[in-house]
């Protein structure tokens, strides 16, 4: 099995669906001559040219919408945000049609359409550029938001992105792109809202998604060497949501903690915490406890930059209350 970085991952799954589908085409800032601000993109305007790999302005609300429209039409646009922190411009093109068109047609016009970028804490980017933007669009009805942390899962669930019919937010994240990791060479689909067990264990359930899966791993080696046996449950797509999975884990090991680099209110975590809670309630020995960024706008330096995000250590010691270890 070939070992490929997260970035080549997202590529081949572009590259694939592309060569597979020609309504699929791929539009964005810097995406076509640049090569993708990230190089996600590379080679695929010499490949495909101008009419299906199309660079863009500077205007998210705008490329965005024709998007949609595009969508609408009949084609599958595949839509880049060089960061997920400039969607927000778009925000009102996402929620008010691309989330809902399907719904007030009366399910007559469909839009498989994919918003993709990196989303989330990179290094040195402060406050604007920081942030982690999940919560507010899983909140909304009518879209998909689905989260990979491997390249195997990217490939595996892009490409069912760009087939579903529904729109769908791709998180991915810039320190997260050269990362490696297996892929098979040939093809494979990863179905939507299905989580994955990463790792088996029999005292703790950590529940993740994305860029802090590799944290929690760390984690889990570093526990393993305390005597905790923790499972880690890798959510994958944040909506759908695979309920079934984190509370077959919980019965099992009767102890949660969920670890998420958003902030804590109304979080991704916080909504899970209360699912734990209100249908794994006889089976916990203790409160569920969340591993989030703290609630503060992100600061430049950059030691304080990782000190208000998750880390190992916080993850450890989360597991440790919810063990009673001292």
């Amino acid at each position: 099995m070939a070992v490929i970085t997260f970035r080549e991952a997202i590529r081949q799954a572009i590259d694939e669906e592309m060569a597979r589908d020609e309504r699929v085409f791929l539009m964005g800032e810097e995406v076509a001559e640049y090569n993708g601000a990230y190089k996600v993109s590379q080679g695929l305007l010499d490949k495909y040219g101008p009419k299906r790999v199309i660079d863009t302005p500077i205007t998210e609300a705008s490329f965005s919408g024709i998007g949609i429209g595009a969508a609408m039409a009949g084609l599958r646009p595949i839509v880049e945000w060089m960061t997920f922190n400039f969607s927000l411009l778009a925000y009102d093109q996402v929620v008010n049609n691309a989330a809902k068109m399907r719904h007030m047609s009366g399910g007559q016009v469909s839009i498989p359409i994919v918003f993709r970028g990196p989303n989330g804490p990179a290094e040195y980017l402060s406050s604007q550029h920081s942030q982690a933007l999940q919560s507010i669009y899983a909140h909304v009805p009518g879209l998909i938001v689905v989260a990979p942390g491997t390249p195997y899962d990217a490939k595996g669930l892009l490409k069912s992105s760009i087939r579903n019919d529904n729109p769908v937010l791709f998180l991915e994240a810039e320190l997260m792109y050269s990362w490696k990791g297996e892929v098979p060479e040939e093809e494979y689909l990863i179905p939507i809202g299905k989580a994955d067990v990463k790792r088996e264990g029999r005292d703790v359930t950590i529940v993740t998604y994305s860029k802090p899966l590799r944290l929690v791993e760390q984690a889990a080696q570093q526990l393993a060497e305390m005597g905790v046996d923790a499972e880690i449950i890798d959510l994958r797509t944040i909506k759908p949501l695979d309920e079934e999975a984190i509370y077959r884990s919980v019965r099992k090991t009767n102890r949660c903690v969920i670890v998420d680099e958003t902030w804590p209110f109304a979080s991704v975590a916080s909504h899970v915490g209360w699912l734990v809670l209100r249908n794994c309630f006889d089976y916990l020995d203790a409160p569920v406890e969340l591993v989030t960024s703290e609630d503060v706008p992100m600061p430049y330096n950059h030691t304080l930059e990782l000190e208000v995000q998750p880390t190992v250590k916080k993850i450890i010691d989360a597991v440790k209350k919810v063990m009673y270890i001292r």
